[in-house]
């Protein structure tokens, strides 16, 4: 059976996060998900606020992963993080609507190179996050089995 790389990708955010309870736990939603891509979004809750009064560095890179784990295995290849990288911008606060979008920069055959830009509600930019992909040659999924 033939799947377009949009079901494919759609099918692939699917099994990434049915069982990623880290992501779940935190509130995050995906918004859109296509080859090499996708967006989630978090909204800062008063338990992720550092001592300063905002959103904990620390979140803000779960969430910048969380884009870039799903990104990075929309080919229905299992792909890990081998390396990333965070630059905090400006500060996010309690109540903040944050977005994080992964795009694909390079795909090799074994290992990627993904960049995430985190904004908030008023498309200000929080961080810029760049992260190294790893495939280690499974499918997460059998393309052959019905959706």
């Amino acid at each position: 059976m033939d799947i377009s790389d949009q079901d494919r990708a759609e099918r692939s955010a699917q099994a990434m996060l049915a069982n990623d309870t880290a992501t779940q736990g935190l509130g995050m939603e995906l918004e859109a998900v296509g080859p090499g891509t996708a967006q989630l979004r978090m909204c800062v809750g008063d338990q992720m606020l550092n001592g300063h009064s905002t959103c904990h560095g620390g979140y803000l890179f779960t969430l910048a992963d969380s884009a870039f784990a799903v990104a990075c295995n929309t080919f229905n290849q299992v792909a890990v993080a081998s390396s990333a990288s965070i630059e905090f911008m400006a500060p996010a606060y309690a109540g903040d609507v944050l977005t994080a979008e992964a795009s694909l920069q390079s795909q090799g055959r074994r290992t990627g190179l993904y960049d995430v830009i985190v904004s908030n509600q008023k498309q200000q930019r929080i961080a810029l996050f760049r992260g190294r992909s790893h495939r280690i040659g499974k499918p997460l999924f059998d393309e052959n089995a019905e959706a």
